[in-house]
This record gives structure tokens, sequence and C-alpha cells, in this order.
């Protein structure tokens, strides 16, 4: 099984998935497939598309079915509650000025629209949507994907109830780990582990799907 972000298959007009397909099958041994798998569909509160790549021995006759979707949307409100106490990034005063006047589920769009033009600069006039500048989550929906960190201007993960990004915990609530799960290293580099994982959930419904093809034997 191999995970990688979804733009993998749209890379160099789709000639990367198919090098990696073809090395991974150079010898004729495997049935290989891909399917992109949004890990929201997984009981997992975070929206996040990514491809899984499944290889089966062609002798073997296995059978894989990649695992089924939840019945319901898992919301941050069930998971950003009694979270343990943890390091996390932290805004500077202007910033949390600023995000105290964007809802949940808002963004720079909310802002008076002096202050848009001063926090965007000339990318104000550039187009396009920009909705992850000074982007706030909210409760009731699923996290946006979380990244490497909490704090790029371009995709900002702003606590939906505070003025401050998701701490390492959150992070790791949001990706399904077990509290009791430890990240090791500079505040970065656990933002870093953490937002390039598989999201537990997942992972075990995937695991468990491949038990169950190996059992089909």
């Amino acid at each position: 099984m191999i995970e990688n972000v979804k733009g993998i298959i749209t890379h160099d007009n789709g000639k990367t998935i198919e090098k990696i397909l073809k090395i991974i099958n150079e010898k004729n041994l495997y049935n290989v497939e891909y399917k992109i798998l949004n890990s929201v569909d997984y009981n997992v509160p975070q929206k996040r598309e990514r491809v899984f790549i499944i290889g089966l021995l062609k002798e073997s006759k296995l059978k894989f079915n990649y695992p089924p979707k939840s019945d319901k949307i898992n919301l941050l409100k069930n998971v950003l509650n009694d979270v343990p106490i943890s390091i996390g990034a932290k805004y500077n005063q202007n910033k949390i000025d600023l995000f105290k006047l964007i809802p949940q589920g808002g963004c720079w769009i909310n802002l008076p629209k002096d202050k848009q033009q001063t926090y965007l600069g000339k990318s104000f006039f550039s187009g396009g949507g920009k909705r992850g500048i000074l982007y706030r989550l909210s409760m009731e929906k699923p996290s946006l994907t979380l990244l490497c960190t909490p704090t790029q201007k371009q995709t900002e993960r702003c606590h939906p109830l505070e003025e401050r990004p998701l701490n390492i915990r959150e992070y790791a609530r949001i990706q399904t780990f077990n509290d009791n799960y430890i990240f090791c290293g500079s505040m970065a580099s656990q933002y870093k582990q953490i937002g390039n994982a598989v999201p537990v959930y997942l992972a075990k419904q995937m695991g468990n799907s491949i038990v169950d093809a190996l059992k089909s034997s």
C-alpha cells in the first residue's frame, strides 16, 4: 500500500503516476489499482483527499475492497473538547485582533474592506478566492486539511473559538491519534509529523481491508 497527495495523479500530465505504476509492476507480478479517498468519509473530522495505491500479487488471486464509507460526518465539536494541554504556535497581536472580527467558518472576506486591503496587500487585487487566508475553523464542520504548519498565510488553521492556531494535541486529535501517542522533537517537527501522517482511523480501515484481502485467498 502506498499513500500520497492526490496531485500525484495529474502531476506532469499523468506521467508521474504512470511511471510509479510501471516501476511497481516492472516484472508483471502485481495487480495494481489506485483510488482517491477523502478522510472525512471514514470518521475522520477532516477533509483530506489522498491517493491510495494497492498492489496484489497476481499469483495470490487476492481480492481487495476499499473500506466502506462512514454513515455520518465527524465534526470538530466532537473532538475539540477536553484536549490535553500542549505546546502550540502563536499569533502576533495584529493577527489576534483580526481574528476577533472573523466568525467560525469565516476568513479574510469577513473583515472590513480597509483591513482586507491592508492585510492582503497587492494580492487583494490579484483575483481568486484565497479563502484559506485568515481562515477560522468551525466547530460545526470537519477541519480543512491539516498541513505541516497551522500558520501558513495561504492556509491558516485558526481555532474555532480562540484567537490562536491549533496546538499539537488538537492537531493530533483531528488526525485521530490517541491522546497517549507521543511526538518527539521541536514544535515545528511535531506539527510536521502529524500533518504528514495518514489519519489513524483511515489507516486502520485500510489495514483491515488488507487483512480481509489476505483472508480471501
